[in-house]
């Protein structure tokens, strides 16, 4: 790694190196290693944990109403290998790894070359400057990815919003029941409805149970005054409790007649 290559990685990543020896071997794939140990395979392993780490206090601290089942699914939506791949590429990190003459058979790397050094420069970033400087660099990149997940995971999934609703005002979980069925056994339609701290709202048909119970429990919703919807027909939660959750998209779920 030259002068030049140096200094647009340290751009990239926003910090300075004391060590650059760290910086360089955060770039070294183990086909241009004497070792694997002398690569930047440990890094990567150390990187995604802090990663991780980061994601996770990042969700905790910005939403503090969602528990843990509602975290977990973010943080799986919004930080994977692609991701990580496609921030590399962006931040133009992935031109420098070095590798083997091996390596280099297709025009671009593989992508898992690409997510292995973002992740070995968040391990860099950390050895060189501690927490905060892994921090700083990923914050402004994951923060984005956050939001987009938890407003994706929002639109799919109305019971998650009335379950959190329910175990934090009620102590209790909604009860969905079957109430109808109809049609031949590859094609049968279902009429679900919701119950709740013992008030039953109203059912919905679905072409399939879960179908059926999502559309329950936007009634649900509805009915206890948590969501309404705006101008452009997205349903919005509006209870300043859950207020940070974001736009749900009605057609998400399907259209249902009720």
């Amino acid at each position: 790694m030259d002068d030049a290559a140096r200094a647009e990685i340290e751009t990239a990543l926003g910090h300075s190196f004391d060590d650059p020896e760290t910086l360089r071997l955060a770039f070294r794939h183990a086909s241009v290693s004497e070792s694997r140990q002398d690569s930047n395979e440990r890094m990567e392993f150390l990187g995604d944990a802090i990663l991780g780490m980061i994601v996770c206090r990042r969700i905790y601290e910005r939403f503090p109403d969602s528990l843990e089942g509602e975290m977990t699914k973010i943080k799986s939506l919004a930080v994977s290998r692609k991701t990580c791949a496609k921030m590399a590429r962006e931040l133009g990190l992935e031109k420098h790894i070095a590798v083997g003459k091996g390596m280099l058979t297709h025009d671009r790397l593989p992508s898992s070359l690409a997510a292995a050094v973002l992740e070995s420069s968040v391990a860099a970033l950390y050895l060189d400057g501690g927490m905060g400087a892994a921090s700083r660099f990923l914050e402004p990149l994951i923060d984005p990815l956050i939001d987009a997940a938890m407003e994706s995971g929002h639109q799919h999934n109305y019971k998650s919003v009335l379950q959190q609703h329910a175990q934090q005002d009620f102590g209790c979980s909604p009860q969905y029941l079957i109430l109808d069925e109809k049609g031949p056994d590859h094609a049968k339609a279902f009429r679900v409805g919701v119950e709740l701290n013992g008030v039953q709202y109203d059912a919905c048909w679905g072409q399939s149970k879960k179908q059926a119970e999502q559309q329950a429990a936007l009634h649900a919703l509805c009915a206890l005054g948590l969501i309404e919807t705006d101008e452009n027909g997205k349903n919005r939660l509006c209870d300043c409790k859950a207020e940070q959750a974001g736009a749900v998209d009605r057609g998400a779920v399907g259209a249902v007649d009720c």
